[in-house]
């Protein structure tokens, strides 16, 4: 809300200096859309992560841009390099010009192993090094529970393998769950309109 002189209230009334009525204003609309988490938001998880660039966020932090999510670890001999050739190609079919509204996002099950510093390694081994790829390392209770939003289920079945889902996960910029492509090397078309659609209405 604003007054005449334009000193911006959070409540509606009348301005406590000026006496004047309060005006809801556009700006202040669009402010408090953008400041919105909706319940089904995966930045209402405050878990802290790593960056495969050392640094330490919240997933809040990629808020405003639309997510292409996969859980993987990079010791993975099997299912894992076809995720990550999944989540390439799908990076060949959006425009260069949208990549900036966009956030590939990589989620290591393997803590222990997946160091900041490995995860670099095999960002640039599979090119994919750019600003708009992510990789993170969490903990095994944060890495648990982001899982479980995402409905992806793995196990440690051995020292040095996992078992687990094979799934893509779209979120639009506001961190809601919109589309996941399930499957290796399955049709992803569906998964590269969806992200389109998203970007257009950022």
């Amino acid at each position: 809300m604003a007054c005449e002189g334009k000193k911006a209230y959070n409540n509606s009334g009348s301005c406590p200096i000026c006496k004047m009525d309060l005006k809801t204003t556009k700006q202040d609309s669009k402010e408090m859309d953008n400041n919105h988490i909706s319940d089904e938001s995966i930045f209402n998880l405050t878990t802290t992560w790593n960056t495969e660039e050392g640094l330490i966020i919240h997933l809040e932090d990629l808020k405003g841009k639309t997510l292409v999510m996969v859980m993987i670890y990079t010791t993975c001999k099997a299912a894992c390099p076809r995720l990550v050739a999944d989540m390439r190609n799908i990076e060949k079919q959006i425009p260069k010009n949208q990549l900036k509204d966009l956030q590939f996002v990589l989620v290591s099950i393997d803590p222990k192993t997946d160091t900041p510093e490995r995860l670099k390694t095999f960002a640039k081994e599979n090119l994919m090094d750019g600003t708009h790829w992510t990789f993170l390392q969490g903990t095994e209770s944060s890495i648990r529970e982001f899982a479980n939003v995402l409905a992806v289920k793995y196990k440690q079945i051995s020292p040095i393998d996992f078992s687990h889902s094979n799934i893509i996960s779209v979120f639009n910029s506001g961190g809601e769950l919109i589309h996941q492509q399930e499957g290796l090397g399955v049709d992803n078309k569906e998964t590269v309109r969806t992200i389109i659609e998203l970007i257009n209405k950022n």
